[in-house]
């Protein structure tokens, strides 16, 4: 992690921007998932490999808007993950449900646990409670996720209110860190 002085000025406005069109994507993607993923099909799995991938365009925006203060390692790492995550799951739809979701479970462990870190270090830019309290949550959630694949009713549609509650931690995070840029 980068231990650069970051001021709420300089990134706050543009990670708010971002953090809001996280929240829109993962309702959206949710929405779509619930709708679709009761029998895996070529657009359910397009669907989950998607969510991966948008996460890392979305941490390369961040990585991108934070490069006047060093952007953190862990947005390196996290695009890294996702992409792969992304593959894995193109080859998990191939075993069925409980491969996607122990691939998904593994995922959300090491994002959720890469979350926090960022969260932490980002804390004085203010808004961050929320992603570091949603990168917790998504390690248990992970784990969860990994329990669920043993399961004979292991389910997708599990994935959708994983998104769906993520995307609120992005709206929370993204209207508090409009707090601290006025204050700013």
């Amino acid at each position: 992690m980068s231990t650069a002085t970051v001021t709420p000025s300089a990134i706050a406005p543009s990670l708010r921007r971002l953090y809001f069109a996280r929240f829109a994507f993962a309702l959206v993607w949710a929405a779509s998932v619930v709708a679709t993923v009761s029998a895996l099909s070529p657009l359910s799995v397009a669907l989950l490999v998607l969510y991966p991938v948008f996460d890392v365009a979305a941490a390369a925006v961040d990585a991108r808007s934070a490069k006047d203060a060093k952007p953190f390692v862990g947005l390196y790492v996290n695009m890294a993950i996702s992409l792969l995550a992304g593959v894995g799951l193109g080859f998990a739809a191939s075993s069925g449900i409980p491969g996607i979701l122990r691939v998904w479970g593994v995922w959300a462990i090491v994002s959720g646990l890469i979350q926090l870190a960022v969260g932490l270090v980002r804390r004085r830019l203010g808004g961050q409670w929320p992603m570091i309290i949603s990168g917790a949550i998504s390690t248990v959630a992970g784990a969860s996720f990994i329990v669920q694949a043993a399961q004979p009713n292991a389910a997708l549609t599990t994935l959708a209110g994983y998104a769906a509650l993520g995307g609120v931690f992005f709206l929370v995070s993204a209207v508090r860190l409009g707090r601290a840029i006025q204050k700013d």
